[in-house]
């Protein structure tokens, strides 16, 4: 069969198609359910989900506030929300080499406090919420990446297109090929997550960031461990900031105590860090060694790995959220309050509020147009309360370093806390992540040591904990612009620091029999971080979706 025997896409119009099963996503999807419920109105919601299972790319913390889930689902306990593990104490420890000092809670700023959150995995809470949407006649279609946007003739957005299945590395199409569907929507909703495929494009298409600073990024790194029961403090709550970064490199880490003996162990690094001989694996694997960690995790078993880019721009860097015909949600826009290292509540908020403004405009008729009253329903009230007062962290800590920065953020956020005032201003972001990195030649190298297989790990032992399914025979998801630029640019200039930023493999200098260098691309080991998009230095990848149900199965993240 040829390719133009082959049928050609089906499609399926619905009300609201939602890009992304995540919590701001699901959120969306429940808020609308809910109002057309109310208004006895008959709505069509789809939710399309690239992960095999609602939450398997779902990475975070975490630590949850549950204010939006308070307002979403009021009798979420009585259903059986799996957050369970109250915070019952929290800590603030600034480390060096071999000791540290905790930070007076008495001059924490009152946000640092936990006291009403949740310890708990963001893919349960998901896995969850999806359960609830699918109750409520939503339908979820996990599995589906989304990969096209479709236009109107006006150039508003239609909707979207799943990718086609079995199609082979080569472009060509196995006997199982499938082709994607069309969903064409009154609104499309895209709740990708941070430096989603398709909210990329739109932001660019539509000039949606043309008013705001860059979008800021940082890669957490997460493991799960079983710990000793003596050494277990159920609820408690660490997080550090200090060795083993440099005083230039932000970033830090977490410990979170969950149940049944476990503890979340991760870290992370600010992608705007200038080192190119930087890796942030090796910084996590680093982090353990220290004697506050290795300590706790002294004979016990690692369970789980896994990688995920966060935003941090913060308020500054949100773009404009609606498009024609859409808007963006969640960490697709950026909502992530950095001191407190949350986001999935503001992503919440966010899906709730983008439904209500959408449902009204369904109500009027309306359709594939802008709502200009979308941004500021969604930012006004509980998401401005809270990113505004803590607009000049990320900023202060780029400009003046940990230390200092550190202790200049502290002072803005009791004077934003206590008299929504601060002396600063309102700080910039000067410029996008990868545009830092300094020349190879220039920067110290770092000597990382070698994995001792029981504390520290390599790579690949730890992608085996991601539970990574990729079909080897489809197209290569990771595109190079040119394929030139990693040898005779990246290499030359930065030393390529695709081998350390991917803190899953997927890039390797290799040399061919003809003795030249060439860039592999592992693309099976990819753990969808989307890292590669953000800090290449000559923003030369694109991350897209691979064929649907491909990347990480998280279990418990």
């Amino acid at each position: 069969m040829t390719d133009r025997d082959l049928p050609s896409r089906e499609s399926m119009d619905v009300d609201v198609v939602i890009i992304g099963g995540g919590p701001a996503g699901l959120s969306a999807a429940i808020r609308l359910k809910q109002l057309a419920n109310d208004k006895g109105a008959d709505l069509s919601v789809i939710v399309l989900e690239k992960a095999a299972e609602v939450g398997g790319h779902i990475l975070s913390g975490a630590v949850i506030d549950p204010v939006a889930l308070d307002a979403l689902i009021p009798d979420w306990k009585a259903k059986g929300a799996p957050l369970e593990t109250q915070v019952s104490s929290d800590s603030f420890t600034y480390l060096t080499k071999n000791g540290g000092f905790a930070i007076p809670q008495f001059l924490l700023p009152p946000l640092f406090k936990n006291h009403g959150n949740y310890i708990a995995s963001l893919g349960n809470i998901c896995a969850w919420l999806g359960e609830q949407a699918e109750a409520m006649g939503i339908d979820i279609f996990p599995g589906f990446a989304a990969t096209e946007i479709l236009y109107n003739q006006d150039g508003s957005v239609k909707g979207v297109a799943t990718g086609d299945m079995g199609v082979a590395e080569d472009a060509s199409h196995k006997p199982e090929y499938a082709a994607g569907m069309e969903l064409h929507a009154k609104y499309t909703l895209i709740g990708e997550g941070a430096r989603g495929s398709l909210s990329k494009l739109l932001i660019k298409k539509f000039g949606l960031d043309e008013a705001c600073d860059p979008q800021k990024y940082g890669i957490g790194i997460k493991e799960i461990w079983e710990i000793d029961p003596d050494l277990h403090r159920l609820g408690h709550v660490e997080h550090t900031f200090g060795w083993p970064l440099s005083n230039d490199t932000g970033g830090g880490g977490f410990v979170y105590h969950a149940a049944n003996n476990q503890v979340f162990v991760g870290f992370v690094v600010h992608l705007n860090y200038a080192n190119p001989h930087l890796s942030p694996f090796d910084e996590m694997q680093r982090y353990k060694t220290h004697p506050r960690v290795s300590k706790l995790l002294k004979g016990a078993k690692r369970i789980a790995y896994g990688a995920r880019a966060m935003t941090s721009g913060g308020w500054q860097s949100i773009p404009q959220l609606a498009f024609p015909g859409g808007a963006l949600m969640g960490c697709s826009a950026g909502f992530m309050n950095l001191p407190r290292i949350k986001g999935s509540h503001n992503a919440m908020w966010s899906g709730m509020k983008t439904a209500e403004v959408i449902f009204t405009a369904l109500e009027a008729g309306q359709k594939n147009d802008r709502i200009d009253s979308l941004d500021a329903h969604v930012l006004k009230g509980e998401i401005e309360q809270d990113l505004k007062k803590v607009r000049n962290a990320k900023p202060l800590m780029s400009n003046f370093g940990t230390l200092l920065g550190t202790a200049m953020s502290g002072v803005d956020l009791w004077t934003n806390s206590l008299f929504k005032f601060s002396f600063f201003g309102t700080l910039k972001h000067k410029k996008p992540d990868h545009a830092y990195l300094e020349k190879a030649d220039i920067s110290p190298v770092i000597p990382y040591p070698k994995p001792d297989g029981k504390l520290t790990f390599d790579r690949s032992s730890s992608l085996f904990l991601a539970n990574l399914a990729h079909e080897e025979d489809q197209p290569i998801h990771l595109h190079l612009r040119d394929a030139d630029v990693p040898i005779a640019k990246n290499l030359v200039d930065f030393d390529e620091p695709a081998q350390r930023y991917c803190p899953a493999g997927v890039y390797e200098i290799v040399t061919g029999e003809d003795g030249a260098q060439k860039l592999r691309i592992n693309a099976a080991n990819c753990v969808h971080c989307k890292t590669c998009d953000i800090k290449d230095p000559a923003q030369n990848i694109d991350w897209v979706c691979p064929q649907g149900g491909s990347g990480p199965n998280y279990q418990g993240m």
